[in-house]
């Protein structure tokens, strides 16, 4: 048997532009997830017994504990039984995006909860609110904290992002899909996209790395 990348090299545009819509999917996504992500993990640093901490908790456990695949079928093939239909694009970053805010939850609580407690106390002995506390003292500090782990939530991003291709979303995968039905390439074309996935993950990885490196010269980062 001999490899034959001719398909792929003749399909390139179209790889490079599901690339660039895996992109494009992922860093909207990862907006959705950090934005609802803070939002949650503040919720689940109050009362133990209080409504938000249930209905936080409860977010928490239903996403992290279904599969994102089934998550997305839910919008992209559940919600039109309600006359409810959604762009597949829109689908896909809101499914992604829902899913990754579970974790991103646990990773703003985590990072919060590593503050000194002392700070606040600090902070409220000289008249400031708890939420003028949380807003001007704690959160600057935790965001810090949460970049590095933030970095590795992002990359799990795209590589979960492949998923969307199911919802016809012409993203990477689903642009190698397109070149097999009329190459039959099947390995040369998978082992490429593969290969594109890891010029993505490393390149991000890269970037957060040199990030990372930075706020700890700076002192930003303990």
């Amino acid at each position: 048997m001999e490899l034959d990348f001719s398909p792929v090299f003749a399909g390139w545009a179209e790889i490079l532009h599901g690339a660039a819509v895996t992109i494009e999917v992922t860093a909207a996504s990862l907006v959705v997830s950090c934005v609802l992500g803070l939002l949650i993990g503040i919720g689940r640093l109050g009362h133990r017994r209080g409504p938000v901490y249930a209905i936080c908790s409860t977010y928490v456990t239903f996403f992290r504990g279904t599969p994102l695949l089934v998550q997305l079928f839910l919008l992209f093939f559940g919600l039109p039984q309600f006359n409810i239909m959604l762009p597949a694009f829109f689908c896909g970053v809101i499914g992604l995006g829902l899913y990754s805010a579970s974790y991103v939850s646990e990773i703003v609580r985590g990072a919060i909860q590593s503050i000194d407690r002392g700070q606040m106390e600090a902070a409220r002995s000289i008249g400031m609110s708890s939420s003028l506390a949380m807003r001007t003292v704690i959160l600057p500090q935790a965001i810090v904290r949460m970049i590095p782990p933030l970095g590795n939530e992002f990359i799990a991003l795209i590589k979960n992002s492949a998923l969307v291709s199911l919802l016809t979303i012409d993203d990477l995968m689903h642009e190698g899909q397109k070149i097999i039905s009329v190459s039959y390439r099947s390995l040369e074309v998978y082992l490429v996209i593969a290969l594109v996935y890891l010029v993505l993950t490393s390149s991000t990885n890269y970037l957060l790395q040199r990030a990372e490196r930075r706020l700890r010269a700076g002192g930003m980062v303990q």
